[in-house]
C-alpha cells in the first residue's frame, strides 16, 4: 500500500484569506503555514482551534502575516504546541513582522489578542533549516524527511518537500520564477513527478508586463508626482517584498543622480535592514557574487533613510518625498495616518504594489477610484490626566493591596505546613521531642548565628529527618571537592538590568524590535486610546503595480505541467481563478485534481504501492558494479521472497537468467557533447537544435510525445548514412554513457 496523504485546508480556499492546511501523512499531522491577516479577526481561527492540539509539526513558508501571523495566538489560546520548522530569514523577518502589527496595534487600541511574551515564546524554538537540507523527523514521524527549497518569493520563502518512502508531497504557495535583484527564481521546476503537489491559484488569471518595463513604469510615475512637488506613498509589508523596492529607488536614484528623500518607515525599519545585510547567502547570486569580490553589500542603503517614528518626517513637511511604510492594508499603523494626511491633496498619489487584502481600506480604495469620500477611524493613546488619573492610580493600589494580603496568606499557610511538617517527621524519626518554640529562630537571629558561630557535636549524629538537634545548630550543606569547596559561578553573576525585550521563561531572543520602540513597550505612563471618526475626501491619484513577486498565470500553468505530479491540490485563490485552473489542469496535466473546501478531507493517497525490500548476501556476492560519478551501479537479476508482511528479500535466480540488452545509463547535453566533438578533431555545429557533425551526421534528442509536459523518456537519434563518420561519432556517444 502506498503512503498515505490526506489533505484538510483549514483557512485559505475559494478566497484570499490567510493559508493554513493540514496535511497527514500515515497520521503524522504536518501544518502547512499558520497565516491570519491585518483584520485579526478570530473567526478565521475557528477550523486551526479544532485540531490545534492534534498538529505534530508547523511548516512556515514565508515571513508575512499571511503565513505565520496567527502562530503567537494559536500557542496561546489553542494550545498548538508542535515545534516549528522554517529557514533562518523567515524565522528572523517573520519575528520583526509579528513585533511590528504588536506594535502597530498597541499604540491605537489595547490589543490583547497576544503580546510581545506571547510572540517570543512562539518563535523561540523555531528549528532552522537551509535550503535542500534533509531533516529526518523522530519520533512519530519517524520516516519522514521534509526540505526547504527556494520559493523566490520573499526572502527565505520556501517550498516544502515531504518525503515519506520515495514518494513526495510537494507544497508550493507563493513562488516566483523570476528572477529579481535580491531573490533567484523558484526551483520548483527541477521536482518530476511527485506524488502531491500542494499549489495555489492565486494568480491563475492575471498576466504580467515584463520586468523592465515594469520597473520603468515604477520609476516614472514616482518622478512625475516628484517633480510635480508632491510626495509618493507606499504602504508595503514589514520586511518581504519592500526589500526589492528598496533595491529598485538605490539603483534607479544612483543612476539618475537624483536628490529626492525616500524614507522607509516602520517600528523596525533599522532592525529590518541589519538583518537582511547578514542573509546575502540566501538572496540572488549576483548580490552573493558582487559582495565576494568587491565586499559591496546590497543593502547599505545610500538613499533610503530608515526611521522608526512618524514625527521625523515632520521636517520634511513641504519636501516631495517617497515614504515607504507599514502597513500595506491601510487599516492601522503609520500608512493609515499618513494616508489620512495626504489623501486630500490631488498632486500626491498612493502607490501600492501589491492587492489589498479582502476588507481592509487599501482593497476599498483599489476597487473604487477616486475622487471618494471614505469613513476612517483616527486613535492615538494619550496619558491620564486629572480625575481619571486619580482613579486610576486609586484602582491600582486597590488590586496591590489585595495581591500582598493574598501572598501574606498564603506564605503564612506554607510556612506553617512546613512546620508541621518537620515536627512530625522529627517526632517520628527520634525519641528526643524538640520543643517548637526553641526549634524554630527568627529570620534575624538565624543570620546572626549562622553568620558568627557554629557547634560541633561529637559523638551524636543526629537523624536526616530532625530538626536542629542543638540550638543554634546549622548543617553546613556544602559540596567539596579536592581543591575546596565547589563554587557555583552563577551566584557571583551580577544581574545587569537592560531594555532587551526578556521571554516568559527568561530567555532572551536574539531578535528584538527598535530601541525606540522598546522605549514604548517600557513606558509605565498610565495612558487611554482616544477614537474619532473621520471623512477624507479621497483627491489624490491612486495606482496598483504588480510587484507581488509571485509567478503569473501562464508561468504557473507551464510550470505545473512541467512539474506533472500524479496529483494536484489547488488552493489559496479567488473562486473563479480557482475553477479556471483546475480545468486547465484536469484538460493538460493531470485527471486527478482536487479544490477542496475549508475542512474538508481530501484523500491524495498515491495508487503506487510501495515495498521495503533487503538484498541477500548471496545475492550480493555475485553482483558487479561500476562507479558513476559518485555512485556504484549495476544491472541485477533476482527473485524476491516474501520473509515477513513488511519485508521481501531478494535472492539469485534459481537458473541463469536470460541476456538482457544493453542499457545506456546517464544524461546527455547536446551543447555538452558538442564542446566533446570539438575536441576530438570534429567539426559539429547546432542547426535546427541538433548537431550536425560533418557533412552527413546528425544527432538529435526527440521526446515522447505521448507524455503530458515533456516529462516522459528521451531518445538519442543518430542520423545519416552508414560510413566512416557514423561509426566514429556512434563511438564517441556511447563513451558518454555507462553501459550496463
Amino acid at each position: 500500500m502506498g503512503t498515505s496523504v490526506q489533505v484538510t485546508p483549514l483557512s485559505g480556499v475559494y478566497g484570499e484569506n490567510p493559508l493554513c492546511y493540514l496535511v497527514a501523512i500515515d497520521g503524522f499531522n504536518l501544518l502547512m503555514d499558520c497565516g491570519w491577516n491585518d483584520l485579526f479577526d478570530p473567526s478565521l481561527l475557528q477550523p486551526l482551534s479544532r485540531v490545534a492540539k492534534s498538529i505534530d509539526a508547523v511548516l512556515i513558508s514565508h515571513p508575512d502575516i499571511l503565513h505565520l501571523g496567527a502562530l503567537p495566538y494559536a500557542r496561546k489560546h489553542f494550545g498548538l504546541s508542535a515545534p516549528v520548522y522554517a529557514t533562518e530569514p523567515v524565522y528572523r523577518l517573520g519575528l520583526l513582522t509579528m513585533y511590528d502589527h504588536y506594535l502597530s496595534r498597541r499604540q491605537i487600541s489595547d490589543f490583547d489578542m497576544f503580546t510581545l511574551d506571547d510572540i517570543d515564546v512562539a518563535f523561540q524554538n523555531v528549528i532552522r533549516l537551509k535550503y535542500s537540507q534533509n531533516y529526518h523527523l523522530s519520533e512519530n514521524g519517524e520516516g519522514i524527511v521534509i526540505a526547504p527549497h527556494v520559493a523566490g518569493h520573499l526572502l527565505g520563502g520556501t517550498i516544502w518537500k515531504i518525503t515519506k518512502d520515495g514518494e513526495d508531497v510537494v507544497y508550493a504557495v507563493d513562488f516566483n520564477h523570476r528572477k529579481e535583484r535580491h531573490l533567484n527564481g523558484t526551483v520548483l521546476e527541477s521536482f518530476v513527478r511527485p506524488a502531491v503537489l500542494i499549489t495555489d491559484a492565486y494568480n491563475a488569471l492575471n498576466n504580467q508586463v515584463y520586468k523592465r518595463q515594469r520597473d520603468q513604469e515604477f520609476i516614472d510615475a514616482i518622478l512625475r508626482v516628484l517633480r510635480a512637488d508632491g510626495t509618493v506613498l507606499l504602504p508595503v509589508d514589514t520586511a518581504g517584498r519592500v526589500l526589492e523596492l528598496i533595491l529598485i529607488l538605490e539603483q534607479y536614484w544612483a543612476q539618475q543622480h537624483l536628490s529626492f528623500p525616500i524614507f522607509f518607515l516602520t517600528n523596525v525599519a533599522s532592525s529590518t535592514v541589519e538583518y537582511v545585510k547578514s542573509f546575502l547567502e540566501w538572496m540572488s547570486d549576483s548580490i552573493a557574487k558582487s559582495f565576494e569580490h568587491t565586499r559591496d553589500n546590497a543593502f547599505l542603503l545610500k538613499y533610503v533613510t530608515l526611521i522608526i517614528n512618524k514625527s521625523d518626517l515632520e521636517n520634511y513637511a513641504g519636501v516631495p518625498k517617497v515614504v515607504l511604510t507599514s502597513m500595506a492594508s491601510l487599516e492601522v499603523g503609520f500608512s493609515h495616518d499618513i494616508f489620512v494626511e495626504l489623501a486630500t491633496d490631488a498632486k500626491n498619489i498612493v502607490l501600492f504594489t501589491e492587492r489589498g487584502q479582502f476588507g481592509t481600506l487599501a482593497r476599498m480604495l483599489q476597487v473604487d477610484p477616486p475622487p471618494k469620500a471614505v469613513k476612517v477611524t483616527m486613535s492615538k493613546r494619550v496619558p491620564l490626566v486629572g480625575d481619571e488619573l486619580k482613579a486610576y492610580e486609586e484602582e491600582q493600589e486597590k488590586i496591590k493591596k489585595e495581591e500582598a494580603v493574598k501572598k501574606a496568606s498564603i506564605v503564612k499557610v506554607e510556612e506553617v505546613r512546613a512546620t508541621s511538617s518537620h515536627l512530625s517527621e522529627s517526632t517520628k524519626g527520634d525519641s528526643m521531642v524538640i520543643d517548637p518554640a526553641s526549634a524554630t529562630a527568627s529570620p534575624k537571629a538565624s543570620s546572626h548565628f549562622r553568620g558568627q558561630m557554629d557547634i560541633l557535636i561529637d559523638g551524636f549524629t543526629p537523624p536526616s529527618t530532625s530538626v536542629a538537634p542543638m540550638f543554634p545548630f546549622f548543617e553546613n550543606t556544602a559540596e567539596w571537592d579536592d581543591f575546596g569547596e565547589v563554587i557555583n559561578p552563577d551566584d557571583y553573576v551580577i544581574q545587569e538590568e537592560d531594555s532587551n525585550h526578556m521571554v516568559g521563561n527568561g530567555k532572551s531572543l536574539d531578535v528584538k524590535p527598535d530601541e525606540a520602540s522598546v522605549h514604548l513597550l517600557l513606558d509605565s505612563t498610565p495612558s487611554k486610546v482616544v477614537s474619532h471618526e473621520l471623512t477624507v475626501q479621497v483627491k489624490c491619484a491612486l495606482l496598483y503595480m504588480d510587484f507581488e513577486g509571485r509567478s503569473d498565470g501562464r508561468s504557473v500553468k507551464s510550470i505545473i505541467s512541467h512539474v506533472a505530479p500524479l496529483k494536484l491540490v489547488l488552493v489559496h485563490g479567488s473562486a473563479e481563478a480557482t475553477e479556471h485552473l483546475k480545468m486547465h489542469c484536469a484538460k493538460h496535466v493531470c485527471p486527478h485534481v482536487y479544490a477542496p473546501q475549508i475542512e474538508e478531507t481530501i484523500d491524495v493517497t498515491s495508487d503506487l504501492c510501495a515495498y521495503k525490500v533487503q538484498l541477500s548476501e548471496k545475492l550480493m556476492s555475485n553482483v558487479l558494479f561500476r562507479k558513476m560519478v559518485e555512485n556504484e551501479i549495476s544491472w541485477m537479476d533476482s527473485v524476491a521472497e516474501k520473509t515477513n508482511e513488511k519485508v521481501f528479500t531478494l535472492l539469485p535466480p534459481p537458473s541463469a537468467p536470460p541476456t538482457h540488452k544493453s542499457v545506456l545509463v546517464g544524461d546527455l547535453k547536446l551543447a555538452d557533447f558538442k564542446q566533446y566533438l570539438s575536441t576530438k578533431g570534429v567539426q559539429v555545429e547546432f542547426a535546427g537544435g541538433a548537431l550536425k557533425c560533418g557533412e552527413h551526421i546528425t544527432v538529435r534528442k526527440i521526446s515522447d510525445s505521448s507524455q503530458k509536459g515533456g516529462t516522459g523518456p528521451q531518445q538519442i537519434v543518430i542520423e545519416g548514412p552508414l560510413c566512416e563518420d557514423y561509426y566514429k561519432i556512434r563511438g564517441h556517444l556511447y563513451s558518454q554513457f555507462y553501459l550496463l
